[in-house]
């Protein structure tokens, strides 16, 4: 008990590798990290652009109950 097995070693071979190896894996990692949040959030940014100053604000044109009623008579069949 007590000693590192082959699995163990191997393991611990691929931690470091990943740690130390290369020239900065981790900050490359990080920096995908950050890129994709920053994608993400202008995503998020882009849906809900707001109005421009000179521009009126978007409105939801409802219909009356008539007008529906009409329309659904209208594309019935038979």
């Amino acid at each position: 008990m007590g000693s590192f097995s082959l699995p163990h070693l191997l393991l611990l071979g691929v931690v470091v590798l990943i740690l130390f190896g290369g020239k900065g894996k981790i900050s490359e990692i990080m920096g995908d990290v950050a890129k994709g949040i920053k994608s993400f959030k202008k995503g998020l940014s882009d849906e809900e652009a707001p109005a421009k100053p000179g521009e009126p604000p978007r409105t939801i044109e409802h219909q009356t109950p008539a007008t529906v009623d009409a329309q659904r008579d209208a594309n019935k069949v038979g």
